[in-house]
């Protein structure tokens, strides 16, 4: 009988609950039911035909066709001569005239003169070239050139050879002027005369009378490398030449024959010392 009892309860708890569940369903349902919907906005579109437009005619391709290339034409080589450059007409440019001859007591002194293979002979030569070769004008026929020269002890030109030049028309006027010199006297030893001479062809340079008064010393000797070895003889310190003394009439007979020197060639000698050793500065 105990176990008819609560199984009864048991069933009657479980459908009390189950009741209780679905009343509170329903009332949660019943709920969201009657929250307000929110509204719909319906729009309508009505779709237009487009105009009719007018038709194209068709566009005609032409056919590709392969084309044969025809080969360039060969063009004739571009030659390019180097142009001097072009100086305004306006702008004014450096001149020196050309100095005057030597007088007939420089060229007898230089006829005298045997000191330094007769240094004021060839001094005088080149005066005389340059005086005949006219007016040195700034410009791309400016230059210097070089010749070595051979006079035969009667002064008659025997040998002229040009050594180097860095203008044509600087060489050709000094061609041209030697070989129209008047005649030379006979060269100091009465031996054939050789030496070397470069003529300037320059508004910025000129060759100014030399010095005599050191001609009498003797020349240094040639310098020779002490440390220079060609690595098979044996290795000897060289002593150092010496000078040789002159000789006391060679050393009269020149002493005679020195010259008072001008204040032109004192200043054509620190003019030349200037350039070879000078600051580059100091020359601007």
């Amino acid at each position: 009988m105990p176990c008819k009892l609560s199984f009864s309860a048991v069933l009657l708890t479980l459908a009390l609950h189950a009741l209780a569940l679905a009343w509170a369903m329903g009332w949660v349902f019943k709920l969201s039911d009657s929250q307000p919907s929110p509204k719909t906005t319906v729009v309508y579109l009505n779709l237009l035909k487009p105009p009719d437009l007018p038709q194209r005619e068709p566009i005609q391709r032409k056919p590709i066709t392969a084309t044969t290339q025809q080969p360039a034409p060969a063009l004739p080589p571009v030659i390019t001569t180097p142009t001097a450059p072009v100086t305004p007409p306006n702008t004014p440019r450096a001149t020196m005239a050309a100095p005057p001859p030597p007088t007939a007591e420089e060229w007898a002194f230089a006829a005298a003169y045997t000191n330094k293979n007769s240094k004021g002979y060839r001094y005088s030569w080149g005066q005389q070239v340059r005086s005949m070769m006219g007016t040195a004008v700034e410009g791309p026929d400016q230059g210097f050139v070089r010749f070595r020269i051979e006079i035969a002890p009667n002064g008659t030109l025997v040998q002229l050879q040009t050594l180097w030049t860095t203008s044509p028309v600087a060489e050709k006027l000094a061609r041209h002027a030697i070989q129209n010199m008047p005649p030379l006297p006979p060269t100091p030893t009465g031996k054939p005369l050789v030496f070397e001479k470069t003529i300037s062809f320059s508004p910025f340079a000129s060759d100014g009378p030399p010095l005599y008064k050191d001609d009498c010393l003797p020349d240094p000797p040639v310098f020779r490398n002490p440390f220079a070895w060609d690595g098979k003889s044996p290795q000897v310190a060289q002593a150092p030449v010496q000078a040789a003394p002159p000789d006391p009439q060679a050393l009269a007979d020149c002493l005679r024959q020195l010259p008072k020197d001008s204040i032109e060639a004192e200043s054509a000698h620190d003019r030349r010392l200037m350039e070879q050793w000078g600051s580059g500065q100091l020359k601007r």
